[in-house]
């Protein structure tokens, strides 16, 4: 509930300047806006990082629950090749996450238009499957699982907060569409705040439910929906489960590799990255070296690396972008040359600052492994800029 309350305050925030500045590019093209050129770089390439990240995140759980769906078909994924790289245990990598990375690539490489349709599909299936295990569950709630009701105290749900927080990830990605959509102004804030008020109410009513089915001690798991239900004997709903939890990733992960290529071809369209990245493919129209370059990031990422790992890398780079985001409303009013007559962020000044500082504080609350590793992500994104994008922006020449 923290994690969305965050969220529907900096969603806020993108609503605004989705309707003030209608462009392609997100929070990296509001910097670039608000703060200048070094400012919205730095916020591009922690998105980059949310973005990439996210996908690699995402992976690595659906190869949870990949392996939890063929299980009763006495089917196993080879100990070497079942998980991120833990080398006592004798895992060397996950292949499942990379190859359903490298097959959602290529669907996109064959053009966003079929993707599209693919997309659209799966989330009324993915939406259907998450009612299904609502109904489900709620026949096996306990009331007792839901005592201490905050077993960690208030610092627990702030920890618990940035480690989920990437679940509601997405909005973000709408304001990055702007250009293309209809009536921007008025479409763009409906858009945001709607993804946001959906996803918020399904993962309550999933949270809920499955921790009342299941003791929280009990749910430290890669695949805790399947997990519940088979807690519960309903083994045919836990499979019916982890088929929706694939598709339902499958289609984030569409949506986020697409996100991050566009990302990285418009930073090159910039000048900012070298000019091979900003290369349209003439017959699909997709930017096909920013996406190989992406997936083999991507990959290398879900490969070798857990799913805490990086669920708190994502963490950082997306409440960077939003902390810079939600102050960035104040200087988005400041602007004189930018009329805004869709819609603007409730209760100004104090909500855009509010939802600044609590990103700051959650930012506060991560550990200091991710801290170092920030920290030489954003200090490499400063070394590229001043290196080669100072020297070819085309930001300067507009």
């Amino acid at each position: 509930m923290l994690a969305a309350i965050v969220c529907a305050l900096a969603g806020m925030c993108y609503a605004e300047f989705a309707s003030a500045i209608p462009v392609a590019g997100s929070a990296y093209s509001y910097g670039n806006i608000v703060y200048g050129e070094f400012t919205g770089w730095i916020i591009g390439w922690a998105l980059i990082l949310e973005y990439m990240l996210s996908v690699a995140t995402v992976a690595a759980g659906w190869s949870s629950y990949f392996s939890s769906f063929i299980s009763p078909f006495g089917l196993k994924i080879p100990n070497a090749v079942s998980g991120p790289m833990n080398l006592s245990k004798g895992v060397y990598f996950d292949l499942v996450s990379v190859l359903v990375i490298l097959i959602i690539s290529i669907l996109l490489s064959r053009g966003m238009k079929n993707s599209i349709k693919i997309n659209i599909i799966a989330v009324f299936i993915k939406i259907a499957i998450i009612l299904i295990f609502i109904f489900v569950g709620v026949q096996f709630i306990k009331p007792a699982n839901y005592h201490p009701f905050l077993p960690y105290h208030f610092s627990g749900v702030i920890k618990g907060a940035t480690t989920v927080f990437f679940a509601f990830l997405g909005f973000d990605v709408v304001s990055s569409s702007a250009a293309e959509v209809k009536n921007p102004k008025k479409n763009m804030p409906l858009g945001i705040i709607g993804t946001l008020a959906i996803a918020a109410l399904l993962y309550f009513g999933v949270s809920i439910v499955l921790t009342g089915m299941v003791n929280y001690k009990q749910l430290n798991v890669s695949n805790p929906v399947a997990f519940a239900l088979q807690y519960v004997h309903q083994d045919w709903v836990a499979e019916l489960l982890s088929f929706g939890a694939m598709l339902g990733m499958a289609t984030m992960m569409l949506t986020m590799i697409y996100s991050s290529s566009r990302l990285i071809y418009a930073m090159a369209r910039d000048g900012l990255l070298p000019s091979t990245f900003s290369k349209l493919d003439k017959k699909h129209n997709s930017p096909q070296n920013a996406l190989i370059a992406v997936t083999i990031i991507i990959s290398l990422g879900a490969a070798f690396f857990s799913v805490d790992q990086l669920a708190n890398l994502v963490n950082f780079g997306t409440l960077f972008a939003f902390t810079l985001v939600s102050f960035g409303i104040l200087k988005l009013r400041k602007r004189t040359d930018i009329t805004n007559d869709g819609f603007k962020v409730p209760g100004y000044p104090f909500l855009p600052i509010i939802s600044g500082l609590i990103c700051i504080f959650m930012i506060c609350h991560l550990s200091s492994e991710v801290y170092l590793m920030a920290f030489i992500w954003l200090v490499l994104g400063a070394i590229i800029y001043f290196a080669y994008g100072y020297h070819h922006s085309q930001l300067d020449h507009e």
